[in-house]
């Protein structure tokens, strides 16, 4: 039996065992572990519930006082070492020392560039992570909270005790690491930290953390590394090599919670929505789905957008592979993906990155520009480079390590502008007095350019609601460096219109014509998503005026409207076929509906219009250029008309949309050309619930009217538009 090593041996060792056994030392390294003294080697550990601990049964160690730490000293042979120890209730553990693995596990080199705001991988370093470390298996555990006294990881496979577990920090960044062999994915973890000045011990979520488990618990899951075989190269190459600026693309927006439940009003698994969303999506001839934010969140009533895990899938649905299995489905058949993204904001629940250290280390601390009083949330603090280092590490994570297609930011308006949705005193001025977030807007450009540099072929779109001038256009001329935005402005006086009864819209049509003014201006986006369908709002069918007949004429002109005016199109889920309730995240969609015709005939006007979308190029060709547009007349307010061309190299399309409910026979359009006109598409068709009033072949005169030589008499249905095509 070796001789114990009395606490008391000398002041210096008492002091550190004394912030040990308080749980407040910065380096347990310096304290337990393999040590040297008097040429003897010395073990020191502690474990809480132990009554005895031994290497061998020889070598039992030696309770130091009354004190759950034990110490052995002797001759050590190889390292790593195994401790074997019996807890109160009698049973037997045998595991490696986490101490014993005394070299640093993260490299110097990693911490400088995170430190920086220059590592745009941090979630390859920081985090938990299976590993082998000296050849043993276990997980390597990593975590910036600067401003802590301590941090240990507690979890299931220590009673969740943060005497067991506790860090070593890299004082250079704030950085606490530790590597506990034996552990293995599927273990829950948190970290247990302690507040310098108060002594407080707090519990946390990873922020890197990349699973969870499932609401209402918090706890993150230790993930193994993604055994996935993707089968999406093909996409990907294509992706890259395609000019999405003159592609069609229309996107399906999703809230995966609420677009399809089980009979029990259960959640379908990320494997399931794979199954029925894909085919569905396909047929309907959507070219991208854009998820509302899967990223892990703990309240429903957040539609995702109150993030907690920026790196973790929610595990509503299954696990990350299983969202991968999701994506590449999708890739597999021609369908891109797109993730709302919040870098905007985050919630103050207590075990989240809110006061994460016990300081605002991800927010700023002044609440004048920390905090956002509309949604109760945290403001990031884009100044600040670790910061910066997590939300791009966060952008391309999702990109690379699970093949998405682009990012929809969101509430991009709240990051650009200091002065937010507050009122005079409630903000801080820039430096130069103004109320521009030059931080947030320094960080949008860094994002723009990694994204689009690493991951060739993605999109970065921008939900952006001001006039901020150049959001699309390249950092290198002044701008944000989007992909897109979202022309909120557009879809804003479209459904003020669309509101108005057919006799006061003639008072109104600056709200059709306004827009034109600005089209080209960004590489706009056409949205009728989410946000118009809750709230108060009313679902998209229900926002039209008149009876139920005119309801329905009223939504096809809008969405005829939408595919044939310049810019991308997006529509929320439901509004397809018409959904008459306002959405709500706790239910599925009513897919009832579809049984009943002038539903099921909004659904096949979709069809049909994404159909017509991808096969003609004059409707996606110059989408973003005034090229691509050009008006036959803009002024007709009386009768409530407007009619345009659509152009492209090849092809032109004449579009004519009536939005009063009074068929309007003989109306005379200029041409460009002589020749056959043939009406290609008619949202009063009887196959989509209209009432069939359309036109036969149409030979244009020798007849100048509205500034053209030539024109032709066509008659418009009610509330409906029609589309002609030069064919001879």
């Amino acid at each position: 039996m070796q001789t114990p090593v009395m606490a008391n041996k000398t002041p210096e060792l008492t002091a550190a065992l004394q912030r040990l056994l308080a749980a407040c030392h910065h380096n347990p390294f310096e304290v337990l572990g393999v040590h040297t003294d008097d040429s003897e080697t010395l073990i020191r550990v502690l474990l809480p519930q132990a009554v005895s601990v031994w290497l061998t049964p020889e070598q039992a160690f030696q309770r130091v006082a009354d004190t759950p730490i034990f110490e052995w000293r002797g001759e050590l042979g190889s390292q790593p070492y195994q401790v074997n120890w019996q807890d109160i209730n009698g049973t037997l553990h045998t595991h490696y020392d986490p101490y014993s693995f005394r070299t640093p596990l993260l490299s110097n080199f990693d911490l400088h560039l995170f430190a920086e705001g220059q590592h745009f991988q941090a979630y390859q370093f920081l985090g938990a992570h299976v590993c082998t470390v000296e050849g043993i298996e276990g997980v390597r555990f990593a975590v910036w909270a600067p401003n802590a006294e301590r941090v240990s990881v507690v979890g299931d496979f220590n009673q969740w005790d943060g005497r067991m577990h506790c860090m070593r920090v890299r004082e250079s960044c704030g950085v606490w690491e530790l590597f506990i062999p034996s552990l293995s994915a599927g273990c829950l973890y948190k970290y247990e930290l302690r507040h310098r000045e108060t002594g407080t011990v707090f519990l946390k979520s990873d922020p890197y953390g990349q699973a969870f488990e499932q609401r209402p618990n918090t706890a993150n899951l230790v993930t193994a590394p993604s055994q996935h075989e993707w089968q999406d190269a093909d996409w990907l190459a294509q992706r890259t090599d395609t000019a999405w600026l003159q592609q069609p693309l229309s996107i399906y927006e999703v809230h995966l919670g609420s677009w399809r439940r089980t009979a029990d009003n259960e959640f379908l698994t990320y494997r399931e929505l794979a199954e029925q969303l894909v085919p569905y999506v396909k047929r309907l001839g959507f070219t991208h789905i854009e998820l509302l934010p899967i990223t892990e969140h703990p309240l429903d009533a957040s539609w995702g957008y109150q993030t907690v895990g920026f790196f973790a899938p929610t595990s509503r649905h299954g696990t990350p592979n299983d969202l991968r299995y999701f994506i590449d489905y999708c890739h597999q058949h021609d369908i891109g993906v797109l993730l709302d993204w919040v870098p905007s904001h985050f919630p103050k629940d207590a075990h989240g990155l809110a006061c994460f250290d016990g300081t605002a280390l991800y927010e700023y601390a002044d609440p004048r520009q920390g905090e956002h009083h509309d949604w109760g949330t945290l403001v990031f603090n884009y100044g600040r480079n670790e910061v910066r280092s997590f939300l791009l590490s966060s952008a391309l994570y999702w990109l690379q390590e699970f093949h998405l297609d682009g990012l929809r930011v969101d509430a991009v308006a709240s990051m650009l502008y200091l002065d937010y949705s507050r009122q005079a005193g409630e903000w801080v001025p820039n430096r130069y007095g103004g109320n521009e977030n030059l931080e947030a807007i320094e960080f949008l450009r860094q994002l723009n350019t990694i994204t689009h540099a690493e991951c060739s072929g993605s999109l970065m779109i921008a939900e952006e609601s001001t006039s901020w001038p150049q959001v699309t256009r390249p950092t290198w001329l002044g701008g944000l460096g989007f992909s897109m935005k979202w022309n909120m402005g557009w879809m804003h006086d479209t459904l003020e219109y669309m509101s108005k009864d057919p006799v006061f819209r003639a008072y109104h049509h600056q709200h059709l014509t306004f827009g034109m003014l600005y089209a080209f201006n960004e590489n706009f986006v056409l949205p009728f998503s989410h946000d118009e369908v809750v709230h108060g709002k009313r679902s998209l069918l229900d926002k039209m005026s008149g009876d139920s007949w005119q309801r329905f004429a009223n939504l096809r002109l809008l969405l005829t409207y939408q595919w044939t005016y310049p810019g991308k199109k997006l529509l929320f889920m439901g509004s397809e076929f018409a959904h008459g309730l306002e959405w709500s995240e706790a239910v599925s969609l009513d897919w009832n509906l579809l049984k009943l015709p002038h539903h099921s005939g909004v659904q096949l006007l979709i069809k049909d219009l994404n159909l017509l979308y991808q096969q003609n190029t004059a409707l996606h060709q110059y989408e973003f250029e005034a090229t691509g547009f050009s008006w036959i007349d803009c002024h007709d307010a009386e009768q409530s008309v407007i009619s345009y061309c659509r152009h492209s190299d090849d092809d032109e399309l004449i579009v004519l949309l009536n939005f009063t409910p009074v068929p309007r026979h003989g109306y005379r359009v200029g041409v460009l050309h002589p020749g056959l006109y043939r009406e290609v598409f008619n949202s009063d068709a009887h196959y989509y619930g209209g009432s069939n009033v359309g036109n036969p072949e149409l030979v244009s005169e020798e007849l100048a009217w509205m500034g053209q030589q030539y024109s032709i008499n066509v008659t418009l249905p009610p509330l409906a538009g029609i589309i002609l095509q030069r064919i001879m």
